[in-house]
């Protein structure tokens, strides 16, 4: 099902308002982007949490474990997170590097191995002494451009170079990814968008940063229905691996439905994709 307006038929060129396509927009997040909709997400873990400390330690768990199996990753954020008890952020400040390695000595996901783990919250733990945050370090790296995409792609490097001077081999760059590479880095801005944005959905937090300037967490699901449903990427994107330049060439087109908030129908496009409900069927979402 494609909608018939000038978006769909010039996937290849700028994009152009069509009022069919942003009404279907606006049903389908008044549909699905719902509390209801977050029972096999891991948002649905990391917001448990009260304290914002707290948030950005359990979202940088569960975003970068956010690939695979839906049940099987909600499994490995909760694995990843029981350690750090309650308080993961007050936790992780009374640990040392010796501590991390006892916990996570044996953690597994997929790619993800214990030596990822260890220098993922070695590093934070550093970053949260050091800044008093995570924001706080990103933030350090903002020049104010017009996107997240440079200060994210900082933030990244700093990260790594802290969890490598830790752990021996550091954090996994596939799992941390530096957008300067080229990748669409769904998991870091899926990171952003958490914790930026404020809705039925996002928890957000980082005021600081404002919401126009996120970047669409654009994994598969996304990239098809950004082909097929809604005309924004060309027919020969949606079998290959979404890049960088997808992901903000995206991020434009929902920019003409949402100049202020680009990443908002991003939980509800990929509810029927991910996590189908009886009635999805009728958005035409992949």
């Amino acid at each position: 099902m494609k909608t018939s307006g000038n978006t769909t038929r010039r996937a290849d060129a700028v994009p152009i308002f069509d009022p069919a396509l942003a009404g279907f927009l606006e049903t389908i997040y008044q549909d699905c982007n719902r509390p209801a909709r977050l029972e096999r997400d891991p948002l649905a873990i990391v917001k448990r949490y009260e304290m914002l400390a707290d948030r950005e330690i359990a979202g940088l768990i569960c975003s970068t474990l956010a690939f695979g199996a839906v049940d099987l990753l909600m499994r490995a954020c909760e694995t990843a997170l029981a350690s750090l008890g309650d308080y993961p952020a007050q936790t992780l400040a009374d640990m040392d590097m010796r501590d991390l390695r006892a916990l996570y000595g044996n953690f597994q996901y997929r790619f993800c191995f214990s030596k990822d783990m260890i220098a993922l919250l070695g590093a934070a733990s550093r970053i949260h002494r050091e800044h008093g945050s995570l924001a706080a370090l990103l933030a350090s790296c903002d020049r104010g451009e017009p996107t997240l995409v440079e200060t994210a792609s900082r933030f990244v490097r700093e990260f790594r170079a802290i969890g490598a001077s830790l752990e021996p081999g550091g954090i996994r760059p596939n799992l941390l990814p530096d957008p300067a590479d080229g990748s669409s880095c769904k998991r870091l801005f899926l990171w952003l968008r958490w914790m930026v944005r404020h809705d039925d959905i996002d928890p957000g937090g980082w005021e600081q940063f404002g919401r126009e300037r996120l970047i669409v967490p654009l994994d598969l699901h996304m990239t098809r229905t950004c082909v097929f449903r809604l005309g924004f990427l060309p027919a020969s994107r949606a079998a290959a691996s979404p890049t960088l330049r997808d992901a903000v060439r995206v991020t434009d087109a929902f920019r003409v439905y949402a100049p202020d908030d680009p990443v908002k129908y991003d939980f509800a496009l990929t509810r029927p994709g991910i996590d189908p409900k009886p009635g999805d069927e009728q958005y035409g979402c992949l």
